[in-house]
């Protein structure tokens, strides 16, 4: 237990040293959910008023709705960003000789995303902590609440970073396979409109919203950080974390960069 332990304390304390020193990382994960909250939502407030959530029966500022979806964001983006690093690290071939360890590579695998989940958490409270400062100020109760609800969200996406990033034979081709990811993920989500108000605009566009892994896991955030349960959502989330790590841990090939045929 002790040689499991010094592994992931290691795991982790890299991470730490990695986020630490990669200060504009930290930066640009506050930057974009900032602006979306500081210019885009007061754009919406002078045009839509107020938003109305369909499961709590209560009118919200728009401001409040979209919180959860703006710290989905956050835990979205780093997810990929680990992915990208674990790309990075089989390029070096840092990930080989991580998975020289005598331990199984599945544990292996899930510290380095659990490490990466963590670092996200810390940031998606400072983002809290600003949104706080600025009014937008959910229940003191539902910040600790959302706790459970944004590890198991940052594991998912995480999860889902280290199954693509299994796909990247090259770190060139990083960013264009993200696009197709990234914002297809976030916009065809409840982060920024609520479900109800995708069906009245289009029926189709409704159910890809309501099938989009992405929404179930803003979902889950939004109920947990007003003080709410969402079945569904904590059950989809906990099925596609289970999957994506599964999927990721047998598909995982440090030999990629290796396999690369020289130019």
């Amino acid at each position: 237990m002790n040689a499991y332990w010094q592994c992931f304390h290691g795991i982790l304390l890299r991470e730490c040293l990695r986020f630490v020193l990669q200060r504009t990382r930290f930066l640009s994960a506050l930057v974009r959910p900032l602006l979306w909250l500081l210019v885009f939502a007061a754009g919406f407030r002078a045009a839509l008023g107020i938003a109305i959530i369909e499961p709590y029966d209560t009118y919200i500022p728009y401001e409040v709705y979209i919180i959860p979806g703006l710290a989905c964001m956050i835990l979205l983006f780093n997810g990929m960003q680990g992915s990208l690093s674990m790309v990075y690290d089989r390029e070096m071939g840092s990930m080989r000789v991580l998975l020289t360890s005598p331990l199984p590579r599945p544990f292996l695998l899930g510290s380095k995303l659990l490490a990466t989940s963590l670092i996200s958490l810390l940031q998606v409270y400072a983002f809290l902590a600003i949104a706080w400062l600025y009014g937008v100020q959910p229940p003191a109760a539902g910040l600790l609440l959302a706790l459970p609800a944004l590890l198991l969200v940052a594991l998912m996406l995480s999860a889902l970073g280290l199954l693509l990033s299994n796909a990247i034979r090259q770190l060139e081709n990083f960013a264009g396979v993200m696009n197709f990811v990234i914002f297809p993920l976030f916009f065809l989500s409840s982060a920024l409109y609520p479900l109800w108000k995708m069906r009245e605009a289009s029926q189709w566009l409704y159910w890809l919203c309501a099938v989009n892994p992405f929404t179930h896991a803003v979902e889950l955030v939004r109920f947990a950080l007003y003080e709410r349960f969402n079945p569904l959502a904590l059950a989809v989330c906990l099925g596609l974390t289970v999957l994506f790590s599964l999927l990721a841990i047998l598909t995982f090939n440090p030999q990629h960069a290796a396999l690369r045929k020289p130019r």
